[in-house]
């Protein structure tokens, strides 16, 4: 007999909408999944069992069937306050933090009818792109927990792949959804800038933080960013004037079918190229030879493109990197509690000048424009999920700024401009390592072009036969 938590996130959908299952024996197995597994893993910062089940209960008597995530459990990252749950941004300076109030984000899943089981873990205040704070233990890796779950929703990529959870919703602020998905064999999606209401970015330094899924299969992707989108059932409530172009979705359908021939540039060169020593790996490599062999199998049209060097992005991806930092909302003696890093981002980002940031967010706005009119003719850009395999825990540097920021670009070149260029983009595992370490690609879609991406995805998805692979630690 098939447990419940093998199913996909859809399967799980539509089990309760059979009522074969109810809410409140879901979030009982995920639960009895998370006390079981969680302490190898360390991906679930906060467990609230007793708010959990009561959440069921409720959702079961008073929350009505048709809203899109009635019923499925998940948990908040812990960057996202949820009224009367810790808080602890990954930071030893919120241990006792416990908010009056919830995010938009988590007041997004209520209204889509999800079920929270807790807190996901995230790196202090989501800043790196790993998730090893000292507030907790590490979130590891399922397929080889001496590796690093990447980050910073690397506790929701761990639990989801562990199967302590169906989904998770991340957020995504220069990869931040797409490297742990990519690092533990998940698919993630980052949505165009002001797709999500409730996680759009039109309000974050530079536009750069949106919130999406992360899921283990394409259509259970859609199915999380659909809910997230419009919790209340279509056409999304948007908050601002502006917002991703085409249309809002659903997109469920579009994962579903996988359907769709395209064009796609396939793309080895990064941004960070002049500044830094990029090199992408065999393993790295070999997966987006075998993404580019599926394509063409599938009939897409295929062309490799030429570099594009932009000498200018890596110094004002650091000012708008630093700078971001520079809200923390930690003052005087209470900045000891930070951990190296975070304090010399903090440091650096409140002795960035004024001038300079506005030199900055210009120049980000005209590569912006730069990488759209490079990407036009593609339906679809291929690139590299990842240049690395997924780091060990402990690789990254702890204490000198300059060097963890060089290794975290070398780990993940092909993230953070996306977020720059505010377009939609997607990871799908495709092969895995000697050792059994999935690897995968990044799809980058046109912007608004999100229904593309999960086409193409679901089509690669399908060629590599992955999604119902699970970890050692299952």
């Amino acid at each position: 007999m098939t447990e419940l938590h093998e199913h996909t996130a859809l399967e799980l959908h539509q089990l309760l909408q059979r009522r074969d299952v109810s809410p409140v024996e879901l979030a009982e197995h995920y639960l009895a999944r998370i006390e079981r597994l969680n302490p190898l893993l360390g991906a679930i910062a906060t467990v609230t069992p007793e708010l959990a089940l009561e959440r069921a209960r409720f959702v079961t008597e008073h929350v009505p069937t048709a809203a899109p995530l009635w019923g499925l459990p998940l948990a908040d990252k812990d960057l996202h306050r949820r009224a009367g749950v810790p808080a602890q941004f990954g930071s030893r300076a919120f241990t006792d933090f416990i908010p009056d109030d919830s995010d938009e984000l988590v007041q997004a899943v209520d209204a889509a009818g999800a079920v929270s089981l807790g807190k996901s873990a995230t790196p202090e205040f989501g800043l790196p792109s790993y998730t090893e704070a000292l507030s907790g233990p590490p979130a590891r890796n399922p397929w080889d927990p001496s590796l690093g779950a990447g980050g910073s929703s690397g506790g929701a990529a761990s639990a989801v792949a562990a199967g302590m959870l169906p989904f998770a919703p991340g957020s995504d602020g220069g990869g931040s959804i797409r490297i742990p998905a990519a690092s533990c064999g998940l698919v993630g999606v980052k949505p165009s800038r002001g797709r999500v209401p409730a996680g759009s970015g039109l309000a974050s330094l530079a536009g750069l933080g949106v919130a999406g899924p992360i899921a283990r299969t394409v259509a259970d992707a859609a199915l999380l960013l659909d809910g997230l989108i419009a919790p209340g059932g279509y056409p999304a409530a948007h908050r601002f004037a502006v917002r991703a172009p085409g249309d809002d979705g659903p997109f469920l359908g579009a994962a579903i079918r996988g359907e769709g021939r395209f064009q796609l540039g396939v793309m080895t060169d990064s941004p960070w190229d002049d500044a830094y020593e990029i090199a992408i790996d065999a393993p790295s490599r070999a997966a987006l030879e075998r993404a580019v062999g599926f394509a063409e199998a599938l009939g897409h049209g295929i062309e490799a493109m030429p570099p594009a060097p932009e000498p200018g992005y890596p110094d004002a991806f650091r000012t708008i990197w630093q700078a971001g930092a520079a809200t923390i909302p930690v003052d005087g003696e209470a900045e000891a509690l930070l951990e190296p890093l975070t304090r010399w981002l903090l440091e650096r980002g409140r002795a960035v000048p004024a001038r300079q940031l506005a030199e900055a967010l210009a120049w980000l706005t005209a590569f912006e424009e730069r990488v759209i009119r490079r990407f036009a003719p593609f339906d679809a850009v291929l690139t590299p999920a990842l240049a690395l395999t997924p780091r060990p825990v402990g690789w990254y540097d702890s204490s000198d700024g300059e060097r963890n920021f060089a290794q975290q670009v070398q780990f993940t070149p092909f993230t953070s401009f996306v977020n720059v260029a505010g377009l939609p983009a997607i990871t799908v595992p495709v092969d895995e390592t000697e050792a059994g370490v999935p690897m995968g690609v990044q799809l980058i879609g046109r912007p608004g072009g999100e229904a593309t991406l999960f086409a193409l995805a679901a089509q690669l998805e399908r060629r590599a036969r992955r999604s119902r692979r699970h970890p050692p630690a299952w």
